[in-house]
């Protein structure tokens, strides 16, 4: 079984090797490419990448180039973890948004916007390449923006599951409040990309005796602290929302502490550089804990899940946050939404847990909603639609009327100024500006 990681030269990538390490019974691969145009640091996290393997008696090759079709040819699962424009691209998308009162940060709002027009054109032509080599070749997408990134590929056709580590880090909590093994713990987790709530928390399948109240009764405070939020506000939702929520919940509060401290780009980019001095070590063959700080947490376990239930091997449920027993190969992940929630259109994207066999991702039945989260998740599929559009087609409008659409923005004023930076920042990256 033959692997490709585009953005392989990423300080994600150990995390990602760790766990083919760890459960090499689960995904079998006999070669392992790591693809990224930065030569230097992708020999540095190959070479860690070979150690942690050898000290783990895998067998993979370990394999780094340059060369995207090389790496992606005869390949049986492509993952994409590039960030177009590097960290010094998301300081910038976590910076001018806060020159106009708005949430700087790279998924959300107007960073989040700039990512997608950067990140789009190329992530397609990365597929088309893909498809080109081995039409049958599933392409797992951890690229943020994930909901819109895998909606493109959705609708060109291409057979991609977007994947995201949120469903999965709230699955592993919750199973430490409760003192269960992550396995049974199964969440009722709807909503979009990085815009999501959990609905139940299950124990021991799908139709298993929903905990949530009692969970929210004991550890309310907790849960409520983790997020950052008050604890009525949990009490009063009836959920759990995803931390990126607080981006709406509490934007002026969140507005002002970035104003505070510097954007988190910076820290990331020097806990980047700190990292690959290690990596640079021939002694290191474990992954650092330092990593753990970079972000990502339990990324390796939900990619090996997915990739194996896509590949075959149908073991891929139980440690994916997802709904489904053991084997059952159900994952939270992103997914045509093709009526799953009937108030948005057929071709959104939606991140609910699924079914995922070699056939796909087929997602399951969900809690109805009320209008306090239907609202919110129509007004951010609108956004998304015409962040789409903007980032396949190009135009100050369209870029405006996705700004505008955005219910973090939504006043005419602040969509313009927001366009002029965001066009001022982008315009190396953006062929049509």
């Amino acid at each position: 079984m033959k692997l490709a990681v585009v953005g392989g030269g990423s300080t994600y990538t150990p995390e990602l090797v760790d766990g083919f390490a760890r459960l090499q019974g689960t995904l079998p691969v006999t070669e392992l490419v790591l693809a990224d145009p930065a030569g230097g640091r992708l020999e540095l996290v190959g070479g860690l990448a070979r150690r942690m393997l050898a000290r783990a008696g895998h067998p993979a090759a370990v394999t780094t180039t340059g060369d995207l079709d090389a790496a992606v040819a005869d390949a049986d699962a492509v993952l994409l973890q590039l960030r177009v424009g590097g960290q010094a691209a998301r300081e910038r998308d976590e910076t001018w948004p806060l020159e106009c009162g708005c949430v700087g940060q790279e998924t959300t709002g107007a960073g989040g916007l700039a990512k997608a027009l950067r990140t789009v054109p190329v992530v397609l032509d990365i597929a088309e390449r893909v498809r080109r080599a081995n039409p049958g070749a599933w392409i797992v997408d951890f690229t943020n923006p994930v909901g819109i990134v895998t909606r493109a590929l959705l609708n060109e056709g291409h057979r991609a599951v977007g994947l995201c580590n949120v469903a999965i880090g709230l699955q592993r909590k919750f199973a430490a409040l409760l003192e269960v093994e992550p396995g049974r713990v199964h969440l009722d987790h709807v909503g979009l990309n990085h815009l999501t709530w959990e609905f139940g928390v299950r124990l021991g399948g799908p139709d298993g005796r929903d905990v949530l109240p009692g969970l929210l009764a004991r550890h309310g405070a907790a849960i409520a602290a983790d997020l950052r939020l008050p604890e009525p506000l949990l009490h009063r939702l009836g959920a759990v929302p995803s931390y990126y929520l607080r981006y709406f919940y509490a934007h002026d509060e969140v507005v002002a502490e970035m104003r505070e401290r510097p954007p988190r780009a910076a820290e990331v980019a020097a806990m980047e550089r700190e990292l690959l001095e290690m990596y640079a070590d021939p002694a290191l063959d474990t992954k650092p804990e330092l990593l753990a700080g970079r972000g990502g947490a339990y990324y390796s376990e939900a990619a090996v899940a997915l990739a194996a239930a896509l590949l075959g091997d149908g073991r891929g449920g139980a440690d994916g946050g997802g709904r489904g027993g053991t084997g059952g190969g159900v994952q939270v992940v992103n997914v045509r939404n093709d009526g799953t929630l009937p108030f948005l259109p057929d071709d959104a994207v939606v991140e609910v847990p699924a079914a995922v066999s070699p056939a796909g991702a087929e997602p399951l039945p969900v809690p109805q909603l009320n209008p306090l989260h239907t609202g919110l998740i129509s007004a951010v599929t609108a956004y998304e639609h015409l962040a789409l559009d903007a980032a396949l087609r190009g135009g100050r409008d369209r870029v405006f009327a996705a700004l505008l659409a955005h219910p973090l923005i939504g006043q005419y004023s602040l969509a313009e100024k927001l366009t002029d930076r965001l066009l001022a920042h982008n315009r190396e990256y953006l062929a049509w500006a």
